[in-house]
């Protein structure tokens, strides 16, 4: 049975971003707005029934979680050759399970920090732009792949 929508849960009542990909037990969307606006590759696995922590889920579904949080770094590996992939489940602002997933670049404006410090230089436009440019292929590579597997 589906937990109910926590009242002033934004994840329960929104898809959180551009949606990529939804399944029964979870969506994959892309960050968008201020929060992403230096990171194109911000993904997120968005678990839809409303729960706060990871060991809330069953083990089945812990497994199908960390699946999907997989696919999608395996697609942005492929499609935007990052640095590194950041992965992080933190919900403090939100506590409704959602896993970020985040192409990173070394030349990205806060690198090697997190995506929420502070920028240590100003964002290359050019190469944003080309990351941009490709998000399209990605989103669809995503849900190509998500679709295969689930």
């Amino acid at each position: 049975m589906a937990a109910s929508p926590e009242p002033g849960c934004p994840l329960c009542h929104e898809d959180g971003g551009l949606l990529i990909a939804r399944y029964g037990k979870f969506r994959i969307i892309r960050a968008t707005g201020p929060d992403a606006a230096d990171f194109p590759g911000f993904y997120r696995v968005v678990w839809n029934d409303h729960v706060a922590e990871f060991s809330d889920l069953a083990e089945a579904d812990q497994l199908l979680c960390l699946r999907a949080v997989s696919a999608v770094e395996r697609v942005l590996r492929e499609q935007l050759a990052p640095t590194k992939v950041n992965l992080a489940a933190l919900g403090n602002m939100v506590p409704h399970l959602h896993w970020h997933v985040i192409a990173r670049h070394d030349w990205d404006s806060r690198w090697p920090a997190p995506v929420w410090a502070a920028p240590q230089r100003t964002a290359d436009p050019q190469r944003l732009a080309e990351l941009h440019a490709r998000l399209a292929d990605c989103d669809a590579a995503i849900a190509a792949t998500a679709a295969q597997i689930f």
